[in-house]
């Protein structure tokens, strides 16, 4: 998956490929269609009152944030494998944490780039709290990290294998 530092950013070929074909479709048939919605609403008359209009420019704004967000991250990406399964926390696996030690209390998610978030698993980025706290640390080792009010949390990684999409 993906292992942010500072301005680099790591991508599995997979990866790489579906962002570079997603910014294609953005830079290219998406961008045509917006410009036709445009152009149909403005057709329409009074510009102040016309609600299609500002939507399709509202859409068009969205479109163009997307494109260069994928922009900067294809710019900064390497291509490189897909992490190993030895055992230890790294961006591109699906780790799961006790809280405080109590494997009653678990949690189970993606350390990768919010590019990858998807509906069935909860993702993490590299840099948040809890994915600095865990990489690089093997399962059945403790780790800890800050959270929002100072205070120091403490989990321990259960579980740490590659995600598989």
């Amino acid at each position: 998956m993906t292992q942010t530092s500072e301005n680099v950013t790591w991508l599995t070929q997979e990866a790489y490929n579906k962002l570079k074909d997603e910014l294609e479709h953005l830079t290219g048939p998406a961008r045509t269609e917006i410009s036709a919605k445009i152009a149909a609403a403005r057709e329409e008359g009074d510009l102040r009152e016309n609600g299609g209009y500002h939507a399709a420019k509202e859409e068009q704004g969205k479109q163009e944030l997307r494109v260069r967000q994928l922009t900067q991250l294809l710019e900064n990406a390497k291509v490189g494998e897909a992490p190993a399964a030895n055992g230890a926390v790294a961006p591109g696996m699906v780790v799961t944490i006790a809280f405080d030690g109590d494997e009653d209390d678990t949690l189970t998610f993606l350390l990768a780039s919010r590019e990858y978030a998807s509906a069935d698993i909860e993702t993490y980025s590299p840099q948040s709290p809890l994915g600095r706290g865990v990489s690089d640390k093997k399962v059945g080792a403790d780790a800890q990290y800050e959270l929002p009010n100072g205070k120091l949390a403490s989990v321990k990684i259960l579980k740490a294998v590659p995600y598989q999409a």
